[in-house]
């Protein structure tokens, strides 16, 4: 029953911490605000995470991976028909993008300097997705679905697409059809490719 209670301590301090690190950055959150809102006290997070630093990179490391969403993604690969492949990335993209992955405080590690771990950790995810993309395209070129061109570029421009809703909603609180969206986006894309 201990071990219960110790991970479920660890987690109520990591589910207040990602609160307050997304809402005010590591700066502006302390260690007393994570205390109040938990009701522990600061010797019992020092336990668990070390310092306000390790409790920081514990709440990054698991509110920015996106390993989950690559899962999804990579799920995508098993489907043999290259369109149908690629209709099903980009609804599963727009459906289930991990936005809480871009709540800027957990980017931030002093008042206004990008948190390196944090970006490269994005970044190493945002690159997995890429290469997914790369080989739907890919594929869709070797069954002569698509014309022959740079699947880097093509890949590229499928994603800024898809991006643009997932960052307007993140960034500027835009609603959308995302359904709609995406199937405009295949349309426009499909057609380009052709």
């Amino acid at each position: 029953m201990q071990a219960q209670d110790h991970g479920a301590t660890a987690e109520k301090i990591l589910l207040v911490a990602s609160k307050l690190f997304a809402e005010r950055g590591y700066s502006n959150a302390s260690v007393r605000d994570i205390c109040r809102e938990t009701g522990l006290s600061a010797p019992v997070i020092y336990y668990y995470f070390g310092n306000k630093k390790g409790l920081f990179d514990a709440v990054a490391r698991k509110q920015i991976s996106m390993t989950d969403f690559v899962t999804k993604l990579s799920e995508t690969l098993e489907i043999e028909d290259p369109k149908k492949a690629l209709m099903s990335f980009m609804s599963v993209y727009l459906s289930s993008f991990p936005e809480h992955a871009f709540d800027p405080g957990l980017y931030l590690r002093d008042s206004a300097t990008l948190d390196r771990r944090s970006a490269r950790m994005v970044s190493a995810d945002l690159e997995k997705i890429r290469k997914i993309v790369c080989v739907l395209v890919e594929r869709a070129v070797d069954a002569g679905d698509f014309r022959r061109v740079d699947v880097g570029f093509a890949s590229d421009c499928l994603l800024g697409m898809l991006n643009r809703v997932i960052f307007q909603h993140i960034h500027f609180s835009k609603v959308s059809d995302r359904e709609a969206y995406r199937g405009f986006v295949a349309d426009f894309f499909f057609r380009a490719m052709k």
